[in-house]
């Protein structure tokens, strides 16, 4: 589960008698070793000074406090919970680079909407790994949803058309659709993920209800950077972290949220199918700062 992702912040901060301005640039240094921009963790210290000779806090736990506010007070606008359709299926297109824990995340969001009794298909439209349909094939079978798959190198926009076709059928809750994470170039990979979106606009007379982006919290930097080029390419309506049960770190969900204005809908805290849940932003920061 998560705790302490600012392990070094909480430890620096933490049963000091007093505050000094060693310590508010020990905070900030950090700050951006648990990958908080720098231009943020300036400000966040910044913020934390001002407010703390405001308020006459002198210790650390104090300090550490107010902190936990600041970053609460940023994150609770980015807290959004995922929409309902205005008519069946509810379509979700997953976005996100390989190994950022995507198909996992699909698996454990289709488990949830099963436990709430829903009938879920998983649309298996990365075709250009066969590993990436495979792997898919067998976390369907083992959360209890349909697949709607072709072979290895189909149009990916052909498997999407026929999906939403098969929903409709079905009388279809909920589709989850699996995208490609790496083509060759990335201006490949983005015309890609556009052309489905229009298939699913004609397909359902709207937009995808999500479309979700994966990014792995351990890889700070490289996370914003994708964020940007998916949201510039296909309006990101949220963003799902993961991988942050396994980092000391946490300044990713700070980075995103302040450079992209999407929200954080899911947080990966765990290995089990359960452990997805939703973005707390309350949560989240007393996590961060916790022993």
């Amino acid at each position: 589960m998560l705790k302490g992702l600012f392990g070094k912040v909480a430890n620096l901060v933490r049963g000091r008698a007093n505050i000094d301005e060693d310590l508010m640039e020990e905070l900030e240094e950090a700050l951006i070793e648990a990958d908080v921009p720098v231009s943020l963790a300036l400000e966040l210290v910044e913020e934390v000074r001002e407010r703390a000779e405001r308020e006459h806090i002198t210790d650390g736990e104090g300090l550490l406090q107010l902190l936990r506010n600041i970053i609460r007070r940023k994150l609770t606008p980015f807290e959004a919970a995922l929409v309902e359709a205005p008519t069946p299926p509810l379509v979700i297109l997953m976005l996100g680079v390989n190994g950022v824990g995507k198909t996992t995340a699909i698996a454990k969001l289709a488990h949830s909407y099963r436990q709430a009794g829903m009938n879920v298909m998983m649309v298996a439209a990365d075709t250009f790994r066969a590993a990436a349909i495979e792997q898919l094939e067998v976390w369907a079978e083992r959360v209890g949803c349909d697949l709607v798959r072709q072979e290895s190198g189909s149009d990916p926009g052909a498997v999407v058309f026929d999906a939403l076709n098969a929903a409709a059928a079905r009388d279809t809750d909920v589709v989850i659709i699996d995208t490609a994470g790496r083509l060759h170039t990335k201006h490949n990979l983005m015309a890609e993920l556009m052309k489905i979106n229009k298939v699913i606009e004609r397909g359902l007379g709207r937009p995808a209800d999500e479309k979700l982006l994966v990014l792995d919290a351990t890889t700070g930097q490289n996370a914003l950077n994708q964020g940007r080029e998916f949201h510039a390419a296909i309006a990101l309506t949220g963003l799902v972290l993961t991988k942050l049960d396994s980092t000391a770190k946490g300044g990713v969900a700070l980075s995103v949220v302040s450079e992209l204005d999407v929200p954080i809908k899911l947080i990966g805290v765990g290995e089990t199918l359960d452990d997805l849940v939703a973005f707390s932003a309350v949560k989240f920061a007393d996590a961060l700062l916790a022993e």
